[in-house]
């Protein structure tokens, strides 16, 4: 033990004996369910309506299919990309050709009659002096941001009025300068004339609110709501939470490795830690910056991190931030895998061919933007056949997959303590913000002193600790007969 957390930690590299994985049970889960029994069980529903009974032997269907992919693996399945048909790449391109020209021709004029939405007839500020400042913005970017997205950002950045439940009210926009700017429209007054108003209010999702701002009723398909906390918020968390500020601020003000640790993180961590079977646990404020500032911690230079092609964009930027050399397997591929490690061993290190200090390996339980989950259980073989350490992001996993919620682990049946490292956040299942990563106590005290995310940045705020707490020990989450989750015993 010692020298593997050393080896993690810093030192020298020694390759660690095959563990067989031929007894690890499985675990029986529906992905649409989280592993609650399937709706071949009668007495299972009860007298409770079924939300989803139009769809769910399409919806169990498919959760068979998912397991037998990527826990029983009876099914041979390779991932592959959806290609483009001809026509309409063709058309795609035709369209952006189209409007770079027009664009470009609108700034040629521009130029000539000093006339535009984008040009300013005199200096405002030292910086319009072009023979004494370059360019702040890069040309193709400005360019895109004035010719192309201006023409479609109302489509974007959308502001809400209610909480981002099932369905949202999104306030209506307006705009006096062709879209280079916009605002929200504050009332129906605002408008210039009556057939204006006429247009928004015969809508059929046509809202006003109380205060008067025109909005619109639609479907939420961009939030990560998994759970349903932010449609039931009032009734499970918010008591718990507003409790809190009665003894905590709503910001410590400070980094966790000074005054920013409250007793609040304290029972987050220990939460987590016991949730998910690791010894300790760490928690940050951003999810995204849990990844960007510990990779950066655990390798540098002279050791190896192997990402699947399809990791998320922390994990690559914290990857390049470490100086590690990095290698990239094809997605859920175990022969693109073992081959790399299998070189990385038999190669080592470039020019030098010293054997590297430590290898991890890096997957997604669940890829956000691809929707296929990871082959968990093969990664988790080969590396422990080859003596590399397993980086686990669950950030989209934690809590809404496994029969208890506790992630792509506990789905295909894989024992925690074979996964060195485990991350998450409480954005998606837990109706919060921020991050964690679980693991041994030598490797979490090593990451409070040396995580940039624990000894510089601000600490997770104590409110969104009591979020995340008091949604642990919620039991039921939306429909009673359909997931009791006993999240926390």
């Amino acid at each position: 033990m010692k020298s593997r957390l050393r080896r993690l930690l810093g030192g020298k590299s020694r390759f660690r004996k095959v563990v067989d994985f031929d007894d690890v049970p499985d675990t029986e889960v529906s992905s649409t369910s989280s592993g609650i029994a399937s709706h071949d069980d009668e007495s299972y529903y009860g007298s409770c309506d079924d939300p989803y009974a139009n769809v769910r032997d399409r919806l169990e269907e498919l959760s068979a299919r998912d397991r037998a992919r990527y826990v029983t693996h009876t099914v041979d399945y390779k991932h592959h990309e959806e290609g483009i048909p001809s026509f309409i790449a063709f058309t795609c391109y035709l369209a952006f050709a189209i409007l770079i020209f027009i664009g470009h021709l609108r700034d040629f004029f521009a130029l000539i009659f000093v006339r535009g939405r984008y040009v300013r007839p005199k200096a405002l500020y030292p910086s319009d002096n072009g023979k004494l400042f370059a360019p702040i913005l890069k040309s193709w970017e400005h360019f895109y941001t004035r010719r192309l997205y201006h023409r479609i950002q109302d489509c974007f950045n959308r502001p809400i009025s209610s909480k981002p439940g099932s369905h949202i009210h999104v306030l209506e926009r307006i705009s006096g300068n062709g879209q280079k700017s916009m605002h929200v429209l504050e009332s129906l007054e605002k408008l210039d004339n009556d057939k204006q108003r006429e247009e928004y209010t015969k809508g059929e999702y046509f809202i006003q609110e109380e205060d008067g701002r025109v909005a619109r009723d639609c479907l939420n398909l961009g939030s990560y709501n998994y759970l349903g906390f932010a449609d039931d918020w009032h009734k499970t968390c918010s008591k718990a939470v507003k409790g809190s500020l009665n003894d905590l601020p709503v910001s410590s003000a400070s980094c966790r490795n000074e005054y920013g640790t409250t007793v609040l993180h304290r029972q987050v961590e220990k939460t987590v830690a016991e949730f998910l079977g690791k010894e300790d646990a760490l928690c940050l404020n951003m999810g995204f910056n849990t990844n960007a500032s510990t990779i950066p911690a655990l390798v540098g230079r002279g050791d190896l991190l192997i990402s699947d092609e399809l990791n998320h964009t922390s994990i690559v930027n914290g990857a390049r931030a470490s100086g590690a050399a990095i290698r990239i397997f094809r997605h859920n591929n175990m022969k693109s895998l073992e081959d790399i490690i299998r070189e990385a061993i038999v190669m080592g290190r470039p020019r030098t061919r010293r054997p590297w200090n430590k290898i991890l390996v890096i997957v997604e339980g669940i890829y956000s933007m691809e929707g296929e989950y990871c082959d968990l259980r093969n990664i988790v073989r080969i590396s422990k056949k080859y003596g590399a350490y397993v980086y686990l992001d669950e950030a989209h996993s934690i809590g809404a997959m496994g029969p208890t919620g506790r992630g792509c682990a506990e789905y295909a049946g894989v024992d925690t303590a074979d996964i060195d490292m485990m991350m998450g956040t409480f954005s998606k299942s837990f109706g919060g913000m921020g991050g964690y990563i679980a693991a041994s106590k030598d490797v979490i005290s090593f990451l409070r002193r040396r995580c940039a995310g624990s000894s510089y940045h601000n600490s997770l705020s104590p409110v969104v600790c009591q979020q995340v707490l008091t949604s642990f020990k919620v039991r039921s989450i939306k429909f009673p007969c359909f997931g009791l989750r006993n999240l926390v015993d």
